[in-house]
Formats: C-alpha cells, sequence, structure tokens
C-alpha cells in the first residue's frame, strides 16, 4: 500500500514546502497533504481554529518564565528562538504575499492576527513533538525512506522515484539530506500520534439518525403558484406618485462612476510568435534537454535486506544452491508484497550502492550482498525495460514552441523596462505600446462592476489582475506602476483618460426603469395580500383544493423535496418554508422572483430508513468521524499544550512581527 503524501515542513522555507504541489498552505496543512484520512482536515481546521482560544489558555502578558528576551515561546523544554521564527514569519508572509501577487505589510499581518496564528501552529508542532520524545517514539531509517520514494512530491515524469529532482530541492534550499530525513521523521512521528487521538471513533447512532434526517429526508406539497397573471391588470401610477416613489428610492437608479480607461497587456504570447528559433536553436536545444525526451532503462527488482552480513551472506548461499528469491524471502517471513521494489528506473532506487549495483546485474541474475544505507540488502533482476530516445523530428515543432515561450518570458522583462524608460521620456502609454508592437486598448466608460454606461459587461478586460480596482484608485494621467501578471504571466498598464463622477439620474433619464420596478413591487403587494386571503380560508376550515377552485387558480404537488439539491418550481426560500411547517399545515412564500410566490400544505414527510451499508450511509458516517475527530484533536491539542506548559514573550512576538522593540 503506498504511503502518504510527503509533507515538507515550512521551516524549509516557501520554495520548497509550495514546490511539491504548488500550494502555499500553512505548517499545519502539511499533515493535511500527509494523510489520507480525516486527520489532515482535523489539523488543518482545528489548529487554526484553536488559535485564539490557545492564547486564552496560555496567557499573553509580556512574560519571561524561565528564558530571555531571544526567545519568543517555551514549549516544555524547547525554545522558539527569536531569530528561527523571524524567518519563518517572514517566509510565510512572503508566501502569502505572492499568492495574492501583492506584499502583505508588517500592519497589515499584525491586524489579521498572522502572528499570532503562525506562532500558534508552531507552538502545536513542538508540542506534538515534546509528547513525541517523551513517549521515546522513533522510526527506522528504512521507513522514512520508503515514505520517500513513494511520495508524488518526488517522483518524475516515468511516475517513479527521481533522486535528482529530490536532490535538487534539498540543494536549492541549502538543506542536507540528513536534515531533511530528521525534519520527515519528526512529521511522522506528529502523524502517527495524531492518529492515535482519534482513530475510528464511533459515530453515536443517534447523530446519523439525526443527520440522516437532515440530509435525506423528503417532503410532498400541494401548493397554489402565483404570479403576475393573478394580480389583475395594473394600471400606470400617477405622476405624482411615480415621483415620489423614485425619489424614496433614487439611491437604487443613481448613476455609478465611470472611468475612460487605456489598457496596455503585456505577455508572453504576445511576443513569442514574433521570435526567431532557427534549426542550430532547435538541434542545440534537443541535444541539451535529450533527458526530456529519454526513457530510462527499467528493471523489475526483488530485494532482501538483512540485519548484518553474516545472515546475508547465508541467504546467498542458498541462493547459490537454487533456493528461489521467493522461497529465501518466505523463509524470513516475508511477502512477496515486502521484497518487490516494482519496475524501476536506476534514478527511482533511493539507495545509490543497491541502484549500482542492481543496475550491472543482468536479466534474471542476483546480486552479491550489498552494504547499503538502510541494511545489507541482495537484488534480483527479475525483467528489463530497455530505454528508448523520441527523435529530433517528432518533438521540434514542441520544443520550437518551448522555446519561443521561454525566449518571451525573459523578454517580457526588457520591454517592460523599454516601455518604462519610453513613458518616462515623456511618451504616453499608447504611443509607447505602439512602439514596441503592442496594440493599446481604450475602454471610453466602465464601472467598477466591469460594465458599461448601457449597464452591459465590457468584453476583454485585462484577466489575472485586480486592474479595475487599480485603476479607480488612480488619477487622471497618474503615474501608475503597471500590474504584474502572477507566474510570469506579463504585464497590464492601465491609464485613466477621464473620470465620470456618480450622480443622481433624473426621473426622465430613468423613467422606463423606475415604472418597471414599481410595477415588480405592486405585483409583490398584491401577491402578499391574495396569498394572505388564501391562507385565510385554509386556516377557517378550507381545503386548499376548495380555495383553489373558487378563485380558478391552478392547484399543483411536488414529491421528493429535499434540504439539498433543486426541485422544479419550488425555490431554495421556499424549500427553507417548507421544512419548517409541520405536516397538514399550510403556508406561504415568496418564489423565485419577487414577483412569484405560493401558498402551499405539507402534505407528507417521509424519512429513509439508514441503510448502514449504503453508500450514502457510508458518507454520513465518514463525515461525523471527521466532525468528532476534529473535535477530540482540539481537546487533545489543547491539553498538551497546558501539560507540557507554553509560555509566550509577546514583546518578542511584537518586535518579530514589527510592533514593537523586545524588552529587556
Amino acid at each position: 500500500m503506498p504511503g502518504p503524501p510527503l509533507y515538507i515542513p515550512a521551516a524549509f522555507g516557501p520554495e520548497l514546502a509550495a514546490h511539491p504541489d504548488k500550494t502555499n498552505g500553512f505548517m499545519l496543512r502539511g499533515i493535511h497533504r500527509a494523510s489520507s484520512n480525516w486527520i489532515g482536515r482535523a489539523v488543518m481546521g482545528v489548529v487554526l481554529g484553536l488559535i485564539a482560544i490557545s492564547f486564552g489558555i496560555w496567557g499573553i502578558g509580556d512574560i519571561f518564565r524561565g528564558f530571555g528576551a531571544s526567545t519568543v515561546a517555551k514549549v516544555g523544554g524547547t525554545e522558539i528562538r527569536v531569530e528561527n521564527f523571524r524567518q519563518l514569519y517572514q517566509d510565510r508572509l512572503q508566501q502569502l504575499g505572492r499568492q495574492f501577487n501583492r506584499p502583505i505589510l508588517p500592519d497589515q499581518a499584525r491586524a489579521l492576527g498572522l502572528d499570532r496564528q503562525f506562532l500558534g501552529e508552531v507552538i502545536s508542532e513542538t508540542a506534538l513533538d515534546e509528547r513525541a520524545r517523551a513517549m521515546r517514539l522513533n522510526l527506522s531509517d528504512a521507513e522514512i525512506a520508503r515514505e520517500i520514494t513513494e511520495s508524488p512530491s518526488f517522483k518524475g515524469i516515468t511516475g517513479q522515484f527521481d533522486r535528482g529532482r529530490f536532490e535538487g530541492t534539498l540543494r536549492s534550499m541549502g538543506y542536507t539530506e540528513a536534515r531533511f530525513l530528521a525534519e520527515q521523521r519528526r512529521l511522522t512521528l506528529r502523524q502517527q500520534l495524531i492518529g492515535t487521538i482519534g482513530g475510528d471513533a464511533p459515530v453515536p447512532k443517534t447523530a446519523l439518525d439525526a443527520f440522516n434526517r437532515f440530509q435525506n429526508e423528503e417532503r410532498a406539497i400541494e401548493y397554489i403558484p402565483l404570479g403576475p397573471a393573478q394580480t389583475g391588470e395594473i394600471a400606470d401610477p400617477a405622476p405624482e406618485a411615480l415621483a415620489k416613489y423614485y425619489e424614496e428610492r433614487k439611491v437604487v437608479f443613481r448613476a455609478p462612476d465611470y472611468r475612460k480607461i487605456t489598457f496596455v497587456t503585456l505577455t508572453p504570447d504576445n511576443l513569442a510568435s514574433g521570435i526567431e528559433v532557427t534549426d542550430d536553436d532547435l538541434k542545440k536545444a534537443y541535444t541539451a534537454r535529450l533527458a526530456r525526451y529519454e526513457t530510462p532503462e527499467r528493471r523489475h527488482l526483488q530485494q532482501i535486506v538483512f540485519p548484518n552480513m553474516d545472515e546475508a551472506k547465508a541467504g546467498a548461499e542458498k541462493l547459490a544452491k537454487g533456493t528461489t528469491f521467493v522461497a529465501l524471502a518466505a523463509e524470513r517471513g516475508l511477502k512477496d508484497t515486502d521484497i518487490d521494489l516494482g519496475t524501476v528506473a536506476k534514478s527511482a532506487v533511493v539507495d545509490r550502492d543497491v541502484a549500482e549495483a542492481a543496475f550491472a546485474l543482468k536479466d534474471g541474475e542476483v546480486s552479491a550482498p550489498i552494504e547499503g544505507r538502510f541494511g545489507i540488502a541482495i537484488v534480483k533482476v527479475d525483467g528489463v525495460e530497455a530505454g528508448k530516445t523520441r527523435p529530433f523530428d517528432e518533438v521540434s515543432a514542441d520544443l520550437k514552441r518551448d522555446l519561443q515561450t521561454e525566449r518571451a518570458r525573459n523578454e517580457v522583462t526588457n520591454v517592460q523596462e523599454k516601455i518604462e524608460d519610453e513613458r518616462l521620456g515623456g511618451a504616453t502609454l499608447s504611443d509607447a505600446a505602439r512602439k514596441f508592437k503592442l496594440n493599446p486598448r481604450t475602454v471610453e466608460a466602465v464601472d467598477r462592476t466591469g460594465k458599461d454606461a448601457q449597464g452591459n459587461p465590457v468584453a476583454d478586460l485585462p484577466q489575472n489582475v485586480d486592474a479595475l480596482n487599480a485603476a479607480f484608485g488612480a488619477e487622471i494621467r497618474g503615474e501608475n506602476e503597471p500590474l504584474r501578471v502572477p507566474n510570469n504571466g506579463g504585464y497590464v498598464w492601465f491609464d485613466v483618460e477621464a473620470i465620470t463622477p456618480g450622480r443622481d439620474r433624473t426621473l426622465d433619464e430613468v423613467k422606463d426603469q423606475v415604472l418597471a420596478r414599481w410595477r415588480e413591487d405592486e405585483t409583490a403587494t398584491r401577491l402578499k395580500t391574495k396569498a394572505t386571503e388564501l391562507l385565510a380560508k385554509v386556516k377557517a376550515g378550507s381545503t386548499l383544493e376548495a380555495a383553489a377552485t373558487a378563485d380558478n387558480l391552478r392547484l399543483e404537488t411536488r414529491w421528493g423535496i429535499k434540504r439539498t439539491g433543486q426541485t422544479p418550481g419550488v425555490s431554495a426560500t421556499a424549500v427553507t418554508e417548507i421544512f419548517k411547517t409541520a405536516q397538514g399545515e399550510a403556508g406561504s412564500v415568496e418564489g423565485s422572483t419577487p414577483t412569484e410566490r405560493m401558498v402551499f400544505r405539507v402534505t407528507e414527510i417521509k424519512v429513509p430508513p439508514l441503510d448502514s451499508e449504503a453508500a450514502d450511509a457510508k458518507r454520513i458516517d465518514d463525515a461525523l468521524k471527521s466532525r468528532i475527530g476534529e473535535d477530540l484533536l482540539a481537546q487533545y491539542l489543547a491539553r498538551l499544550q497546558s501539560d507540557v506548559g507554553v509560555s509566550i514573550n509577546a514583546s518578542a512576538l511584537s518586535q518579530v512581527s514589527g510592533g514593537g522593540t523586545p524588552q529587556n
């Protein structure tokens, strides 16, 4: 069974933490990614939700309980040093800044409580480490190696562990393999410790029944639909009445602020098609990237690991005398799955010595005992898949596009700088753009929501940047910095050419809109009155059918209405009201629009029995187990922090977050 995905702690920096899955989660979200059940979700949701509670338990005063000003917090016997926490905190803010495409200033971070939130996460992790040490929990090197090799984070295009990718990631961050393994060991111990808390907590039958009733209860109704046809003819209001209606709601018809804006967009796509790539360039790139087009030789390997060389030599002798590899494994209590490494490339074998020996063998051969990193190993080759290389002609078209895009990405910054130089020299944004074969686009009038003066959406506004918000905060012909498109996607310039301030429109300008709005309100009022009359008849003893017949109205029925999902002819608001109404009782509710209404009576309530083997019941059970597990974990973390003892140096925390200096 494959192990959980590899979690890279935030201590390894935002690039390393984000690299495998392109996310920007917080530290304990790593446990979420590393878990295949509810544990990760619990850590992600509960720990963050408990930050305020935890600080309430710990106390926030400027306290120094056995540690100095260089310590931001003490958890049991572990001190969280200011310099370490500052680096982690800054890395986190930079991560979030990249995620939102704008820097997060210290004041903003403090206002959002990010400093306390992140410290709470670090404290929770440290408390788990303290408990693991106290319980003398540990893991073997072999288990840690298995997790790394099975992690999707470090698998190459072949789907196998890619040592080059693993080492390159660590090297780029300046970490040794030993240090990474130590961090991974701590994480896995946290996972195991947390897994014992909620485990497979049973869900009470009462809770299952209640959840089942809420989710699967079905109701049937009979109802009278009411709409504009039931209001009769509505004459236009007197001019004085319409004017009074308009004055009372003038703000609804107010014209918003409009901007006349010129946009210029610079993206790699703008430049790529015009970048020349010669055949010589392609051939050089093909040679340089040959590994990309190569499928390496792969071998199906079996491996038995021995605790010492004497046992390994004894095993080798048995194999030499005719004992099969599988039989030798069985003698040692190993199953086929325990010895099967799969069909792998050389780079996917985590132990280099084993890899060298295994790929020096012929198909069917067995190695001599190998002194590997995780024990003495004997390896057998049980099949060889030859490597192959895609020819140049097959990949040249894709390679050309790749080269054009890569060069265009590099060229984007050059063009951006040249445009800025032109603007500094006095050129308008439009003139500067045309000089570099970019097409400026002027939008004559657009409001904050992206609509034109007629209320229609403006097409083809710049994507992936909040250009409108920036433009509405700018002045006419102001010096505006270009907006950077995320992921090196280019730049967007904007120039505000004119501002049309918002104003109250006159009644003559919006008379048709005002009259339409008045009719909607009048229709809604009449429908509500009609519904009240029908309800009064029902409450006086009439059936809903008789009330409908008396007024020549249509009576309809609907079955299978549930709290979730959609029922034709029944709005979400109506569903809520129907489930508030007892069986046999009647009610009235607005429909999908104010000009629709229904008068209904609940005719049946049906709760399907809970079949514990049904897929729906299992989903309910899983959801409730998750909630229970989260509650148990929340209580455990709070008690754990209380047991190990947590002290916080609020002054040092303020120093790190930019709110002050430490006290001596």
